[in-house]
Order: structure tokens, then C-alpha cells, then sequence
């Protein structure tokens, strides 16, 4: 058995001369840390206080699930800062185009962290920013600006991608383009682009991952989003069979404990995924940036919707003891959103001042979808919107509703929905003022 080791990296005391084995002789910069072979069982440790400028960290080397690569910090002090910067550039190309022909599907990303076909690795307590600065709202908006994520995950060649655990990050100041929704932008995003040859890999897709106690402020587009794949067209239609995603989607997604705030769009989304659990995650002032101020120059790309907490394309997906809050108004806007899946279950979680309501019921191919023992707290522009779907189940939750805001959504309404022990209570304003 090949002996794991341990490669310290500080930029405080390190020296890329030195062979980075020890506290005491440790690496200096993490283009260092590019130059060598990780095996199952390696350690990768950040010194505490240290800041990595212009720095990035692309490993697609693997662990086992015995051995897992594991990437962290050492010492005392702040959390070891990777500050990216725009550096760390690398060609996404799905391989195909999108379930829309709007969406861009390749291009140039700059990622802080980048795992590409990488398996059984864990990343934890680290800071993580990727900012450019901006002169002018102009320049902010531009339609072309260059896609960035502070942490981007890749299936291509590697088949079915395990044990990707990520927790106790700090990712913030990820300014990326907020008109290219599927692209790797934003705080946390994990994507599956068609492999150079399937027939030999098999297709890519992941089995296994952990997201947990990551806090993602001030980030464009997405706070964290798990899941799109070049696979997408078997996915079509509003009955989805569980042999679909064995073959050709996401299983195990696990997403707990993580905090989004000021994400300029959505804020934590698992996409194809089968029976993915989302428990006890907060958001707070999402799509911000889903607006005329910020969203001037979209062209052919469209698409300014954005909500909270919610499953594209997943079956049998549970979201349960979530928190989201004052989500800015947009086409959707609201806390959660059933959208275009099969058995989505929202439980016990809390929602409140969100601009754009509480909950949706997405269109045709949203089906079999449960909402209850939920609490609704002075949520605005109208609480529940069925829009055009075909069944939804709303019970034994308590909406408290401000006067003059409507139960059901204005031009939102056309859906079919039960609604069977609710109970309902007016309040006179935001301070929950009973009439």
C-alpha cells in the first residue's frame, strides 16, 4: 500500500523550494501544490491566517471510499483565504445544447476550486472569494462577462462520480454572469458534460454527494445548485421512472446546514437527482440581482426567474425544515417552488416577507407534489401560485397572510390544486399584528 501523505502550504512561512511534508517546510503558494499526484489518503492543509492572492486549486486526482483526499486547514486563526480573482480558467462545454436553445452551454469559467472528475474527496474550512472589480453598473451587467464559481464539480470521463463531500466553506464575492443560469457560476455548482467517449466511461453522473454547513453570501448566479447534466432530454415529459436517474442521473444528494444570502439568483437547487434531501438550510435575500437594475442585457438568453429553495427535474425530491426569507420579487420570486418534478415533498419548513409569495407549483410537468405542515409568515404578492399545473396537495400548514395580499397568485392561479385543513390568519402588517 502506497503511504498517504501530508503536504502543509502556507503563505505566511512557506517556500516552494521547500518538499512541503511538514509545518516546518511547508509550500508557499498553491501553484505548487498543481505539480503533484494525489493519492487516496493524501491531506492537503492550508495554514490558518494564510491568503492565497491570484491563486487557484484544480485537482482531478481521486481518493477511495476507504481513503478519501482531503483538502483543509491547520493551525490557529482565520480560515486559509483563496482569493481567485478571475484566475483558474477552464473550457465548460456540455457537449450538446440545452433543454432551451437560450441557455449557454459553453464557454470560459474561472473556479477558485475546481474538482473534475475527481471522487471520494473532502474540502472543508476554507475561505473562498472570486471577485472583479467593477467601475461602473455598465461593466457589472455586461452580457459577456466571464462565468466564475468559487467551488465547480465535473463529471466528464470519470463514469459515476462518488464521494463528493463539501463543508464549512465560506464562499462569497463570486460575481459571475448572471444570464448564463447552467454554466458553472455562482457560489457552489456541480454540473455532468458529455464524455469524450461514453461508450468507454459510461455516462457521467454523480452517486453521492454532501454539501453541509457551507455559508454562500453575495454571489452571481447561484448560490448552490447540484446536478445539471448533458442528459437532460431523458428527463423529458411529467412522469419520471426511477431506472431514468439510475442510469442517467443523480443519486444520493444530501444538502443540510448551509446558509445563502444575496445570491443574484436562485439560492440551493438539486437537479436530476433521485429522491435528494434538502433539510435545514437558510436563505435570505435572494435574487437580487434578478431585476431592470442588474438585468439589462440578456439578448436571446431570457430567463429572469429566480426562487429559493427547489428540485429541477428530481423525483420523489424531500425538502424539509428549510428557512427562506424576503426572496426580491421576479417572474417567480417566491420561497419554494415545485418545478417540473415528480413527488416533490415540502415539509415543516418556514417562509416569510418573500416578494414573490411562498410556494409555486411549476407548470405541466409538475405532478404529485405535497405541501405540508409548512408555516407561511406575512409572504407577499400572493401565497400560493398552481401556474398551469396539473395536481398539487396543500395541507395542515399556517399561513399568516397580510390584508390585501391573496391566497392564490395573481395571473399565477390556472393550476389545480387541493387545499384541505390550512389554517389561515389575517394580520394587519409586518409586525404580525393580528386583525
Amino acid at each position: 500500500m502506497k503511504m498517504q501523505y501530508r503536504t502543509y502550504v502556507s503563505s505566511e512561512t512557506g517556500n516552494d523550494c521547500y518538499d512541503g511534508l511538514s509545518k516546518m517546510t511547508p509550500f508557499a503558494t498553491l501553484k505548487r501544490l498543481q505539480q503533484c499526484k494525489l493519492y487516496p489518503g493524501d491531506q492537503i492543509l492550508l495554514e490558518c491566517d494564510s491568503v492565497f492572492e491570484d491563486q487557484y486549486l484544480h485537482i482531478s486526482d481521486s481518493g477511495s471510499k476507504e481513503l478519501p483526499i482531503e483538502i483543509g486547514a491547520y493551525g490557529n486563526g482565520a480560515l486559509p483565504k483563496i482569493h481567485a480573482n478571475g484566475t483558474g480558467i477552464w473550457y465548460q462545454d456540455y457537449g450538446m445544447p440545452l433543454d432551451s436553445p437560450t441557455h449557454v452551454y459553453r464557454g470560459n469559467v474561472s473556479s477558485a476550486i475546481l474538482l473534475y472528475d475527481a471522487q471520494y474527496i473532502w474540502i472543508h474550512d476554507l475561505e473562498i472569494t472570486n471577485q472583479e472589480p467593477f467601475t461602473t453598473m455598465e461593466a457589472y451587467c455586461a452580457p459577456d462577462k466571464m462565468d466564475r464559481t468559487g467551488v465547480a464539480v465535473v463529471a466528464q470521463n470519470g463514469g459515476t462520480l462518488h464521494g463528493i463531500h463539501l463543508s464549512s466553506l465560506m464562499i462569497h464575492d463570486v460575481n459571475g454572469n448572471v444570464y448564463n443560469k447552467h454554466m458553472n457560476n455562482g457560489g457552489i455548482y456541480m454540473t455532468a458534460l458529455k464524455p469524450e467517449n461514453e461508450k468507454v466511461t459510461g455516462v457521467a453522473r454523480f452517486d453521492g454527494v454532501l454539501v453541509e454547513d457551507c455559508s454562500v453570501w453575495r454571489v452571481s448566479r447561484w448560490g448552490i445548485a447540484v446536478g445539471y447534466t448533458y442528459q437532460h432530454a431523458r428527463f423529458t415529459g411529467a412522469e419520471l421512472a426511477e431506472e431514468t436517474f439510475l442510469q442517467y442521473g443523480q443519486e444520493h444528494i444530501l444538502l443540510r446546514n448551509n446558509y445563502v444570502k444575496e445570491a443574484g439568483g436562485d439560492a440551493i437547487t438539486p437537479m436530476y437527482a433521485l429522491r435528494p434531501v434538502t433539510e435545514h438550510n437558510s436563505a435570505d435575500s435572494c435574487a437580487c440581482e434578478m431585476n431592470d437594475h442588474v438585468y439589462r442585457h440578456p439578448g436571446e438568453r431570457m430567463g429572469k426567474v429566480a426562487a429559493g429553495i427547489w428540485p429541477w427535474k428530481c423525483k420523489d425530491a424531500v425538502f424539509r425544515y428549510n428557512e427562506v426569507r424576503d426572496m426580491k420579487l421576479n417572474q417567480d420570486g417566491m420561497a419554494y417552488d415545485a418545478d417540473s418534478g415528480d413527488g416533490t415533498l415540502y415539509e415543516y419548513n418556514y417562509s416569510s416577507q418573500n416578494e414573490g409569495g411562498c410556494v409555486m407549483f411549476c407548470l405541466e410537468e409538475a405532478i404529485h407534489n405535497t405541501f405540508r405542515y409548512n408555516v407561511s409568515v406575512d409572504d407577499l404578492g400572493g401565497i400560493l401560485s398552481p401556474s398551469g399545473n396539473p395536481d398539487a396537495y396543500v395541507a395542515e400548514n399556517e399561513f399568516y397572510v397580510r390584508r390585501g395580499v391573496p391566497l392564490l397568485r395573481n395571473q399565477m392561479s390556472d393550476g389545480r390544486i387541493t387545499l384541505e385543513k390550512n389554517k389561515i390568519t389575517m394580520i394587519e402588517n409586518e409586525n404580525g399584528g393580528q386583525r
